[in-house]
């Protein structure tokens, strides 16, 4: 049973040479050589849906938390309140335009849970049609957003897909918060922007450094990010639910269990 933090390549398969199975308790596999394993005859397999659920509830509470400057009034209330001030305004979601960019299983989830606060909704790279959610190429649905939301996968294609120029197109006071996977975000670039006040905020629950099979990473969250008061962060909290994390674990352990018994894992990829 594999995890997040684990690295499947050639030289762990060289040291396990009777493995037959490898079960992923997680549903994006960029830590695994996928090609490698199957070479050696290794099956292995994912858990295809069981994170969706509790990581949108967390797309949606960072994204509140963000707009709503949870971190700053939880501060102020901690270092002495005297009553209510005029400060601390935010941004409400209702008639904000939300950008998610990867309409998948996940961006779906969000979309639906952010609907009743009365978003306009807008999609990149749709996986399927969302009621509610207008397709949109990815300038456009950059350009005039209030909020932007990275569900997507680490692949080639997405890897720091939000770097720079992108974050160029986005009015000044728009957030962005990133749940899917780290790298598709280049941290450096949206420190920069903070810096610059070109940029309202960003909140993640993925970064950079995670992405073990990148040798090329970074090491650590950039001090400036995480300094920056219009930040706010969790530490890869998406599937942290009791309930999610054992559900998780027996799909996996299932997947197991078909290979062992003489069959093919349900979840196989």
């Amino acid at each position: 049973m594999a995890f997040m933090t684990d690295r499947v390549d050639d030289a762990f398969l060289d040291a396990a040479p009777r493995l037959r199975v490898l079960a992923c308790a997680l549903k994006g596999y960029d830590n695994i050589d996928v090609s490698a394993c199957h070479a050696r005859g290794v099956a292995v397999s994912i858990v295809p849906d069981l994170l969706t659920s509790p990581t949108a509830e967390l797309a949606v509470a960072l994204t509140l938390g963000l707009a709503r400057h949870l971190r700053a009034g939880d501060a102020v209330v901690r270092a002495g309140f005297e009553g209510w001030r005029p400060e601390l305004y935010g941004l409400g979601l209702d008639g904000a335009a939300v950008t998610i960019l990867g309409l998948g299983a996940l961006g779906a989830a969000i979309a639906a849970r952010l609907a009743p606060f009365g978003c306009s909704l807008r999609g990149v790279d749709m996986a399927r049609d969302v009621p509610g959610v207008v397709r949109m190429g990815l300038e456009d649905a950059l350009r005039g957003a209030d909020v932007v939301i990275a569900a997507l996968p680490l692949t080639p294609a997405t890897r720091g897909l939000i770097g720079a120029q992108a974050l160029s197109l986005l009015p000044p006071h728009a957030l962005l918060v990133n749940i899917g996977r780290g790298s598709v975000i280049r941290e450096a670039d949206v420190l920069t922007a903070l810096e610059a006040g070109r940029l309202g905020g960003y909140a993640a629950d993925v970064f950079e450094m995670e992405d073990w099979a990148l040798e090329d990473r970074p090491r650590v969250i950039p001090p400036g990010l995480l300094a920056h008061p219009a930040t706010l962060f969790t530490p890869h909290l998406g599937s942290a639910t009791l309930a999610a994390r054992r559900a998780i674990e027996a799909c996996a352990a299932a997947n197991i269990l078909d290979v062992l018994q003489g069959g093919a894992a349900r979840d196989r990829i």
